[in-house]
């Protein structure tokens, strides 16, 4: 006898349906699964045996053969236990329930418990849109696929507790979108704790202003990580569009805690500096997410920026510029977005204290150099706003002084945000460091003052065609946070000196 029912699959960011057909046959007792499936995928079966057997089921002693299909693509992971065993249910007669506009996906244990799986909310979204009407996930799992309006989705906790539910023995309540979120913005670290640094916040909030890259540079203890670890506080909220798409992303690669429905809080991702080329961009045979993919729509911070291996910094300079990440494997191509606020920090010389006002650096001129030498022109150059942070004076660290709180300057942020919604509306642009060359100049228009103060600037310092279109990006976010429709001269000024660390020049003051 042969049954039929579906099943989803998963490849980059998409999903696809899978028809799993269970065929019972006689000849010798054996059991196969073909249509191109990984090595967790055959596990599957001795997964399915004990589940059926611990649960009370008969497992059927017959030439068993389930194909996945369709068999030209590569069916990957336990995801297929729960529809494999409902297909050997069905097959041997000891399911009689109508499967029609039904799909399965779970791994079970071996005492017929269901387990999380990744990748619900891309596949829920497939469903949907192939007409499926119902969704038998873990339960782990559904908080995750019932934020998609269309389609129900059924939790389901062990195999006794859905067979009853099949079989119309008692039902199972479809799944309600939660509440539950992965992170929460009051949790976020506050700019109020942080002394001092007045320059560098007003530089960081210009970048969360416009979603622009950001270098931090001094001395240790200066407070470059301290700073960074609280841009997250400062953000914009994130569209529905856009939670959903990092929703995604982080339910492929596995990561969304069980039980949360929703990445709400932009992403903070912070790999150390062991972390490889492949880690970063994302690899895999079936290619996963890298960290840069899953910071998208938040901030990629790479700390201790020179101590980075130099292929993987080099890696990140494609997806930086484009917005997404293009891995290329023998099995096939998958793009992942990544358009992250891209954030490093370092020292100025491997002892850290190179133009330190008061401690003396203890590194030659050619160490100096060669430390600054990890960081290529063009990794430097698309960092738009090159941040000094300097040492804290200790009158700074003993105020009583209140300091300007992260929601403070998120309401500026936000004011600064809607101005640059409102302007690209029906554009597909996002923010001021998302504009397209070909829109530059509409989108940036100069006064006479802040063009000769520009044209200045670029003959002295000797800026590249790529730090020319950064600094007119900067400077509209530095007028949209002024309120201001064109560009002044000292919009041109402030935007002009965070490129005051620009390689070419910094090397000279060696």
């Amino acid at each position: 006898m042969v049954s039929h029912l579906y099943s989803m699959g998963l490849y980059g960011m998409d999903s696809f349906p899978v028809e799993v057909e269970a065929d019972l046959s006689s000849g010798l007792p054996s059991f196969e699964v073909v249509g191109l499936p990984d090595a967790a995928v055959k596990e599957s079966r001795d997964r399915v045996r004990s589940a059926m057997k611990n649960c009370g089921f008969d497992f059927p002693v017959s030439k068993i053969t389930v194909n996945l299909a369709p068999a030209d693509k590569r069916k990957e992971g336990p995801i297929y236990d729960l529809p494999l065993f409902i297909a050997l249910m069905k097959a041997s007669s000891q399911l009689a329930a109508d499967l029609e506009g039904s799909v399965f996906i779970g791994e079970l244990s071996l005492t017929g418990e269901l387990r999380p799986v990744r990748g619900i909310l891309p596949m829920t979204i497939r469903a949907r849109q192939e007409g499926f009407r119902r969704f038998f996930v873990p339960k782990q799992n559904a908080a995750e696929g019932a934020v998609i309006q269309g389609i129900e989705v059924y939790p389901v906790t062990d195999l006794p507790q859905l067979l009853k539910h099949l079989n119309g023995g008692g039902q199972i309540a479809p799944a309600q979108p939660s509440p539950a979120e992965c992170g929460n913005p009051q949790n976020c670290p506050d700019f109020a704790d942080v002394r001092g640094q007045e320059e560098a916040k007003r530089a960081l909030e210009i970048a969360a202003a416009g979603g622009h890259n950001a270098l931090l540079i001094g001395p240790p203890g200066s407070g470059k990580s301290m700073l960074a670890r609280r841009i997250p506080s400062i953000l914009p909220e994130m569209t529905f569009e856009e939670t959903i798409e990092t929703t995604k992303i982080h339910s492929i690669a596995g990561t969304l805690p069980p039980g949360v429905s929703l990445v709400q809080v932009r992403p903070f991702r912070s790999p150390h500096h062991t972390v490889s080329p492949a880690g970063l961009s994302g690899g895999g045979s079936i290619p996963k997410p890298g960290e840069i993919s899953l910071a998208h729509n938040g901030v990629l911070f790479l700390d201790e920026l020179p101590e980075f291996s130099r292929s993987s910094m080099e890696v990140l300079r494609q997806p930086i510029e484009n917005g997404t990440v293009t891995i290329s494997r023998v099995g096939g191509t998958v793009s992942y977005p990544c358009s992250v606020m891209f954030v490093a920090a370092m020292n100025p010389c491997p002892c850290g204290y190179f133009g330190h006002p008061t401690r003396r650096c203890t590194c030659s001129p050619q160490a100096v150099s060669r430390y600054l030498s990890r960081v290529s022109g063009p990794l430097l150059d698309r960092l738009d706003l090159h941040i000094e942070v300097p040492p804290v004076e200790f009158e700074q660290l003993d105020s009583r002084v209140t300091e300007e709180s992260s929601e403070s300057i998120r309401t500026r942020v936000n004011a600064a945000r809607r101005i640059q919604n409102d302007r690209f509306r029906g554009t597909g642009i996002t923010c001021n460091a998302r504009i397209r060359p070909d829109r530059l100049h509409e989108f940036c228009r100069l006064s006479d003052p802040g063009r000769n103060l520009l044209k200045k600037a670029f003959d002295r310092l000797g800026l590249s065609a790529r730090a020319y279109d950064r600094i007119l990006k900067v400077c509209r976010t530095i007028a949209d946070l002024d309120g201001s429709d064109a560009i002044e001269s000292a919009h041109v000024a402030e935007a002009v000196q965070y490129r005051s660390l620009d390689r070419k020049y910094w090397l000279k003051e060696l």
